[in-house]
């Protein structure tokens, strides 16, 4: 069931995106599969530039496995951090056109959205779930800083980066002289 509301997805951004169907078309009849633990998606492309999708013991073209933590990385990155954590094997330029696509495909809500309320108010409701997600991004950011300056600064249960590399120097200063002193009394024993 997920898997076909993942396919009804991407061929409704598809069909937004005549450049994407036109990329794809070349690559027609070939397989990928996409992983993201637990759930698998086989597709095919198809001629028109569409997916369709296929068995799961069809042998694929493309074999891109996304990490478990992909929504959370949506949410911290965007789709950027997420490819840059995918596993792609199998052709390399289907790989690579396919990555393109999935990259720069984008959902036009705006025009979803228009359909049923109109124009205005689509173009107003998009404009404010955007900047609520660009508030809640800047608040989970600061919340973060905060948090790190709190364990670093005030409460000490973490160290900063610069008591750490000073230790670290010390560590190594001492280290030096501890050889150093080795040195001499090897010699002394002589």
């Amino acid at each position: 069931m997920i898997e076909n509301l993942l396919l009804a997805g991407l061929n409704h951004v598809l069909g937004q995106s005549a450049w994407a169907r036109d990329r794809l078309r070349p690559f027609a009849g070939r397989l990928a599969r996409l992983s993201v633990p637990p759930f698998e998606l086989a597709l095919s492309v198809g001629d028109d530039g569409y997916f369709a999708g296929a068995g799961e013991d069809a042998a694929v073209d493309v074999d891109i496995a996304l990490p478990a933590d992909t929504p959370m990385l949506l949410a911290q990155g965007g789709l950027e951090r997420v490819m840059q954590a995918a596993r792609v094997e199998g052709s390399a330029e289907f790989a690579t056109e396919l990555a393109f696509v999935l990259r720069n495909l984008r959902w036009d809500a705006e025009e979803d959205l228009s359909r049923a309320v109109g124009d205005i108010a689509a173009h107003r409701i998009v404009a404010g779930i955007g900047g609520l997600a660009q508030w809640q991004r800047q608040a989970a950011g600061n919340l973060a800083d905060n948090l790190a300056e709190y364990a670093t600064e005030e409460n000490r249960i973490l160290v900063n980066r610069r008591d750490h590399k000073m230790f670290a120097d010390e560590v190594a200063g001492l280290v030096e002289s501890l050889e150093r002193l080795e040195a001499r009394a090897d010699r002394l024993r002589r």
